[in-house]
């Protein structure tokens, strides 16, 4: 039975292994965007539905056999944040796709695309730095909600009678000021409001400088931050000492290895 798990244990933890899921879900990923094509799906419509099948079972098969070998017994497979949401994609995955549940079980369908970043390790990087960064990055977005505030009220003041289309109130003065930080066709606002006054320039500029470029950098140094400190933590969990079964298990390897190797020089 240990040697049963050993070579379980080898077989999941090989990179050919996750090679060959990514694979998987790349495959099940041009299913679904098949499916979106109504002269494709009503010619093979039942290949596909059986390729999702398929799919669905090696999923399945690869939680069992990572479930098996896990330390301790199944919890330790559930203490890994990133096998529970693979296993949460599984149980969605199993909705029956007929009555009511048909749209919901298309939809779960599409998580397993998500597998993707589960399974692709410097993907599982950059979504734990996004994760960590929602902390910091909401009080940037309060920040940012109390300058587009005041802008909306002064824009409101000074420009709600020259140009009711965009500053009539306050909720289209926040629209338009959202607008503005996309920087999708401001300069249009910004000319309108000119010919009321041609010192109007400044409050757009001044919008655009502390809205678009100052709070976006900010997003992205606590990205940057983030990531550096995800970084940071899986080089430490690289470096922690092996466990006594990783110690076995390496000594055993290398006593096949070396085993192996003395065959060889007895038969030369």
């Amino acid at each position: 039975m240990h040697t049963v798990l050993e070579s379980i244990r080898r077989i999941t933890s090989a990179p050919a292994f996750d090679a060959a899921i990514i694979a998987i879900i790349i495959v099940n990923a041009v299913l679904l965007g098949l499916e979106t094509s109504h002269a494709i799906d009503e010619d093979f419509g039942q290949w596909i539905d059986l390729g999702h099948q398929v799919t669905l079972f090696i999923f399945i098969v690869e939680a069992v056999l990572k479930i098996a070998v896990s330390s301790p017994r199944i919890v330790g497979y559930f203490r890994d944040g990133w096998n529970v949401f693979d296993f949460l994609i599984i149980v969605f995955a199993l909705i029956p796709a007929t009555g009511q549940f048909a749209m919901i079980a298309r939809l779960a369908r599409l998580l397993r695309v998500l597998r993707l970043v589960s399974t692709i390790r410097d993907l599982r990087l950059i979504v734990t730095a996004l994760v960590r960064s929602i902390p910091s990055v909401g009080h940037v977005m309060l920040l940012m909600g109390i300058v587009v505030y005041i802008y909306a009220i002064i824009g409101y003041h000074l420009f709600g009678e020259h140009d009711p289309e965009n500053w009539r109130d306050l909720g289209i003065s926040l629209l338009t000021l959202f607008n503005i930080v996309t920087l999708e066709g401001w300069t249009e606002v910004m000319y309108r409001a000119m010919e009321l006054s041609e010192l109007s320039w400044i409050y757009f500029v001044s919008f655009v400088v502390i809205g678009t470029f100052v709070v976006f950098n900010l997003f992205i140094a606590i990205i940057i931050n983030n990531l550096d400190e995800a970084k940071l933590e899986r080089l430490r969990e690289l470096e922690t000492p092996p466990s006594r079964e990783e110690l076995l298990r390496e000594i055993r390897a290398t006593q096949r290895a070396l085993a192996r190797l003395e065959r060889r020089m007895r038969n030369d």
